[in-house]
């Protein structure tokens, strides 16, 4: 793929409508209509130019030319191995190995999924820059999913608020959860005395989630977590904050002696396709080192 385009043929519900209008009941903004006009893409209808007060007729042909993408000069490309489970033109899903970096960061300003991706779309021939709809922190591993233009974000990101994105954890935590099932609402903030760690504070924001125990193993205990909302390190949090941190994860109170990283994977995610509507889901098994956590 190079230069992202729709192309669309007007039926009769349309006849009549202003292209403006039509657009924008696509789901692009005024924003991105902006950047479509006067950042080298282009509207066409029957293959000539138009402009948004067009209007449109049963038959006609639209074709929506977006313009090209720009990559930051600072995301460099490297070759780095991704496991891709889905692809098309508009969305990739990745199974993520554990010890990568979503993007670069102060620490890891290099080796990141963003800089593998980068490379990828060059090999590819895709003109696109890194749009990530779900990040995993660096030691978490599993199902990812990457939207590969800026409309797709637009449209992921907006089913994402509506819930229609599903994801699914696993997880290895310190004790033994007693409950079968349970839910943990408790609001998530920024602590206090670190730029990186997370709390449960009184004004942050609202954070569910919701576990079930898959298997109680001595003083460790196999469960399964889906998401309400989507904050940052929040189901270390919200684990931490019951009194079962998960093992390996040192920040919020686990410790090493059984693995290396926090035992955290991101085992299932469905999701509405944002453009042809097609309802996917996928699945990432368990990796070696959480699989020997259990099994040892």
């Amino acid at each position: 793929m190079s230069d992202f385009s729709l192309r669309q043929t007007i039926t009769a519900k349309e006849d009549g409508m202003l292209l403006k209008e039509y657009v924008q009941r696509m789901g692009i903004s005024k924003r991105m209509l902006a950047d479509i006009k006067f950042g080298g893409g282009d509207l066409l209808i029957n293959g000539e130019h138009v402009t948004v007060r067009h209007v449109l007729q049963e038959g006609d042909k639209l074709a929506i030319l977006f313009p090209p993408e720009k990559v930051s000069e600072s995301l460099r490309p490297e070759a780095i191995p991704l496991d891709i489970l889905f692809e098309d033109d508009h969305v990739l899903v990745l199974n993520k190995q554990p010890y990568l970096s979503s993007i670069p960061s102060r620490e890891h300003p290099t080796g990141s999924l963003a800089n593998g991706l980068i490379y990828y779309y060059q090999q590819t021939g895709c003109e696109a820059t890194v749009h990530l709809v779900s990040r995993l922190d660096r030691d978490t591993s599993g199902v990812m999913l990457v939207a590969k233009h800026r409309f797709a974000h637009s449209l992921l990101s907006h089913l994402q608020k509506e819930g229609h994105v599903k994801r699914q954890y696993r997880a290895v935590v310190h004790g033994e959860i007693r409950e079968d099932r349970g839910t943990v609402d408790a609001p998530i903030g920024r602590k206090a005395t670190s730029i990186i760690e997370r709390a449960v504070v009184p004004d942050g924001q609202t954070a569910v989630t919701h576990f079930k125990v898959n298997m109680r193993i001595g003083q460790i205990t196999d469960v399964s977590l889906s998401l309400e909302t989507g904050r940052t390190h929040q189901i270390r949090v919200h684990m931490s904050h019951i009194g079962h941190p998960l093992c390996g994860d040192t920040l919020y109170g686990g410790t090493r002696d059984l693995i290396n990283r926090q035992a955290l994977h991101s085992e299932r995610l469905a999701f509405i396709h944002p453009l042809t509507r097609e309802e996917l889901a996928f699945y990432a098994p368990l990796p070696y080192d959480i699989r020997k956590l259990l099994e040892s």
